[in-house]
């Protein structure tokens, strides 16, 4: 049995939870508790959990008794155990209110292929498991779940190596640092046998990350001890005080969620140079001040395109980002490969200097956005559709990527910006669009188009907040 038919049978086990009126992402998270109870009977380490509350207790009972033992089990785990057990099941309860449909979950996972499971992965089966849940728009999972494809992109694109320090300040499910892990294993030979001292560093110290909602903290912490990380996985808001323990990295990899403050309120982080109401810009901020200042340390940040023409603290943020990093690159994402479907999104690509001044000279942008396809479900996002833009990225110094822009082909997807070129633009703006297209017979810029469509986009938001405030007048 493969991990998708594993998948397939334990995500077709949620119909027999629809009577309890249990959503997709509760489903899930029931499902996390009830399969590490299993997980851990697999592999043997039930060392860590109570004999009393191992797997074949909970299998050996049935109806009100069942339900009883299970809410116990719950609380116990989740207050009187320790380390990844206490956090895993910290605060847990169940919204299954029919013993039976429990009994039916317990007993169809007890019944599944477990060879074949542990042979293909477990932590590959969960994270399939996950990915089905973002898939699943009703789920609302979709809001944390990045791409796999572009996950593995910027993965490789930044190469983590080992005895770094990796991060993830927005962490989701730990997505990015799974795939970073992974790729240190896979191109590291003998890591765990050759030093032991550095193998306990990648197990316990190389991928951290931080995640603010409590379900999707618990999932996070599933993932990474199947992959065998057990490296800190915070509870709380990067963009709070308690964020500003989360520094001297040498890489992070990340795609902050979107949005601003509830109300308009700024971070309530007091370090900030440029606090603002914009999650994305005080994420931006945090993350190229989380880095080491050796000149190696590096980003790549999933961020939309306000982020690249926001004016007021947006501008000052985007000049204090090139002053202190190089930004080297920005790649311009197609649309529709988020579940928010409207969002437009770009990676910045941007490596710490060891100074505070002048570390960009050179911007180049691929533009993976224009003349190309609607993405979704039955045209999925691959790896040839990043397969140009890697070979650009891959070809080096700026001499070799020179080579690889033509001033003869200027509707090409890749071309290099100056530092003193972005300076001159509107507020410091780094939204460049330059592939053309065709409207009414003459040739028109996308970003012409854009700035017509943010100019009327700015008269509707300025309408609706004067809207907003006399409602808010009358409600009073």
């Amino acid at each position: 049995m493969t991990t998708q038919e594993i998948v397939s049978k334990l995500w077709n086990l949620c119909n027999v939870l629809r009577d309890d009126g249990i959503t997709y992402h509760q489903y899930v998270t029931e499902l996390t508790y009830i399969l590490f109870l299993k997980m851990a009977n697999e592999t043997g380490v039930e060392n860590q959990i109570p004999e009393q509350y191992r797997w074949d207790s909970l299998l050996g009972k049935s109806g009100i008794e069942l339900k009883k033992f299970y809410k116990e089990l719950l609380g116990f785990l989740g207050e009187s155990c320790t380390g990844r057990v206490c956090e895993i099941y910290q605060g847990a309860f169940t919204n299954i209110e029919e013993p039976k449909n429990l009994e039916k979950i317990i007993t169809s996972i007890d019944g599944l292929d477990w060879f074949s499971a542990r042979e293909e992965g477990l932590g590959n089966m969960y994270e399939a498991l996950l990915e089905k849940n973002a898939g699943e728009k009703k789920s609302g999972a979709g809001q944390y779940f990045t791409p796999r494809v572009l996950i593995d992109v910027m993965t490789r694109l930044m190469k983590p190596q080992p005895g770094e320090r990796c991060n993830d300040p927005a962490c989701g499910t730990f997505g990015f640092m799974i795939a970073a892990h992974q790729y240190v294993c896979d191109h590291t030979d003998n890591l765990w046998d050759l030093d032991a001292d550095l193998a306990e560093f990648e197990r316990k110290e190389a991928f951290t990350g931080c995640e603010l909602v409590h379900d999707t903290h618990r999932l996070a912490l599933m993932n990474a001890m199947l992959h065998g990380i057990e490296g800190e996985i915070m509870l709380g808001d990067t963009l709070s005080n308690a964020g500003k323990a989360l520094k001297n990295y040498d890489l992070v990899l990340t795609n902050p969620p979107f949005g601003t403050k509830k109300g308009g309120e700024r971070t309530t982080r007091d370090d900030f140079t440029f606090p603002t109401s914009n999650k994305q810009l005080n994420f931006l901020q945090h993350i190229y001040r989380s880095l080491r200042t050796d000149g190696k340390a590096r980003a790549a940040v999933v961020l939309p395109d306000n982020v690249l023409f926001a004016d007021g603290d947006g501008e000052k943020i985007r000049r204090d980002l090139m002053e202190k990093c190089n930004l080297h690159t920005i790649l311009r994402l197609p649309t529709g490969i988020f579940y928010a479907q409207g969002v437009k999104t770009n990676v910045l690509f941007f490596t710490r200097g060891k100074t505070d001044e002048g570390n960009t000279k050179d911007v180049w942008f691929y533009d993976l956005r224009s003349d190309m396809p609607s993405f979704g479900k039955t045209n999925p996002l691959t790896k040839e559709h990043f397969k140009e833009f890697e070979e650009c990225y891959c070809a080096g110094h700026m001499a070799d990527r020179k080579e690889l822009y033509s001033e003869e082909n200027p509707n090409g997807r890749w071309r290099k910006y100056s530092y003193d070129e972005i300076m001159a633009r509107d507020k410091t703006s780094l939204d460049i669009t330059w592939m053309k297209m065709q409207n009414a017979g003459e040739d028109v810029t996308l970003e012409e188009l854009l700035a017509q469509i943010k100019e009327k986009s700015e008269n509707i938001a300025s309408a609706v907040a004067e809207l907003e405030k006399l409602l808010e007048g009358v409600q009073e």
